[in-house]
């Protein structure tokens, strides 16, 4: 497995640095920095008390706790965020309650969501008159499934 350098600003010297639960996963948990309750139906913005200087080349995409979701309803709204290299402040996390009766509470330091690092290219887009032909074409949303 490839491991990347990455500078890590810890805010909330309280808190753990992300880290991989075991060795081998994909995703780094990254913590609340605070204690809350989210709602049924609530979204709320969850400081994680850590900031990245991700190399240029490179993206942290934060995903979703599979156990949260399956356990409490638990998502991240905008899954997966995108932090893009040059951002500098600290990450967030846009949780979001779908349970429809159950309010869940987290305690300062709870799992919220899980980071994975990506190496991402940049397109040059250019313009042009037509595209080439695709056995798809121009069908659009479910079309695949007829």
């Amino acid at each position: 497995m490839n491991r990347i350098s990455v500078p890590v600003r810890q805010l909330d010297p309280g808190l753990s640095l992300p880290h991989y639960a075991h060795a081998g996963d994909a995703g780094a948990d990254l913590l609340s920095a605070e204690q809350f309750t989210l709602e049924p139906g609530e979204r709320r913005l969850i400081g994680t008390g850590v900031a990245l200087a991700l190399p240029v080349g490179w993206v942290g995409l934060v995903h979703p706790r599979s156990g949260l979701a399956a356990r409490h309803g638990v998502t991240v709204l905008n899954a997966p965020g995108t932090v893009d290299a040059g951002y500098r402040g600290e990450l967030k996390v846009c949780l979001l309650n779908t349970d429809r009766d159950e309010a869940v509470h987290f305690e300062r330091g709870d799992r919220i969501a899980q980071l994975i690092l990506q190496r991402v290219d940049q397109a040059e887009f250019i313009p042009v008159e037509e595209l080439d032909a695709s056995d798809r074409g121009a069908d659009g949303f479910g079309s695949t499934g007829r």
